[in-house]
């Protein structure tokens, strides 16, 4: 039966307006029209808004009761209920879980899981439940988790004098500033393979085009090692790094220090008479090591510069400046790049 009104009319009427009316709004719209139209008026109105025609007869029934103005779009309870409500045993399936991978103190409002959510939400089908990982990631929220990385904060046994040699430390390095005199901290980086090898990171390259690498880290044997032995100035703010083809010896060390002086701290320093070193406990400029100390006592006799050096406290050497002031510059040069000669690393 013919309502009078075309459906291309209602079609297009309900297109233009439907996108600026919420779901309750487009309920109440589409009841409103199917009463004015009559019989034949609901499937009419369903055939040309897209609504079910129950949907039509649900807005027209709240017309009749006289639908209230409310900014809800939803009557009281309405919607999708929360997962958890429909299955009461997931949250505590879901504690267990991770119980036996759990880390930090409960007691603490914040707490975290090695475990994946999709790892999770398997293990929590095999239950019996039916949950997505993307769920089960919005319940350990909820719940207090998080994702978190290991944190480097346990320094072992420390030395009751430790902040007084660190005092120390600061205050010999800042009166030699003050002075102007050179201060440099040295130190040597990471060993790294010379050649075509994986090094960390990324870097922007043509799409589908990655840099090939070796599959095996097997030190090439004529391109061996490289060892980068750093000097920083902290007065300056200068880095000066040699790259060693052998051993990470004391003599290497000195010399590198030798070689810093006659081309660059000689020129920044020309009426210097005492060259302060700060450097870790270990290693080729060691506390220990005899020959670095004879070593440096014949650059001292070379240079006629009286040399002065403070060792760090063990497990310390993260806060010897050139750590991050210039090797984690160097990491960020180096990153995505094969190493593949001594050249590209200078």
């Amino acid at each position: 039966m013919s309502t009078g009104v075309s459906d291309e009319v209602l079609t297009a009427k309900f297109a233009s307006v439907f996108p600026h009316l919420n779901e309750r709004q487009r309920r109440l719209m589409a009841g409103a029209e199917a009463r004015a139209l009559g019989r034949g008026g609901i499937a009419q109105v369903a055939r040309t808004s897209g609504l079910h025609p129950e949907t039509v007869t649900a807005g027209m029934a709240e017309l009749a009761a006289g639908a209230p103005v409310t900014d809800r779009v939803r009557r009281p309870g309405g919607g999708r209920k929360p997962v958890t409500e429909t299955d009461p045993t997931l949250l505590a399936d879901l504690e267990r879980l991770v119980d036996d991978e759990a880390r930090g103190d409960p007691e603490r409002p914040l707490r975290w899981t090695v475990k994946s959510t999709r790892a999770l939400a398997a293990a929590l089908g095999e239950l019996g439940h039916r949950v997505s990982h993307v769920v089960v990631g919005e319940l350990l929220h909820k719940l207090g988790y998080s994702l978190q990385a290991n944190a480097k904060t346990r320094e072992g046994r420390q030395h009751p004098d430790r902040d007084a040699q660190f005092g120390h430390i600061n205050a010999a390095v800042a009166a030699a500033i003050e002075d102007g005199q050179p201060v440099i901290s040295v130190d040597t980086k990471k060993k790294e393979l010379v050649g075509d090898f994986k090094n960390g990171g990324r870097e922007w390259h043509s799409k589908g085009q990655p840099v090939e690498v070796r599959t095996h880290d097997f030190k090439d044997p004529e391109l061996g090692k490289a060892i980068p032995y750093g000097i920083y100035d902290l007065a300056n703010n200068e880095g000066w790094v040699s790259v060693g083809v052998d051993h990470d010896t004391a003599a290497f060390a000195v010399a590198s220090i030798r070689c810093w002086w006659e081309h660059l701290g000689r020129q920044r320093f020309p009426s210097a008479t005492v060259l302060t070193i700060t450097a870790d406990c270990g290693g080729s400029n060691g506390n220990r090591t005899r020959l670095w100390k004879t070593e440096l006592q014949r650059l001292a006799d070379a240079t006629g510069l009286r040399i002065r050096v403070c060792h760090f406290p063990p497990a310390t050497s993260k806060w010897n400046k050139i750590e991050h002031r210039l090797f984690s510059f160097i990491t960020i040069n180096w990153r995505g790049k094969p190493l593949k000669s001594r050249q590209v690393m200078t």
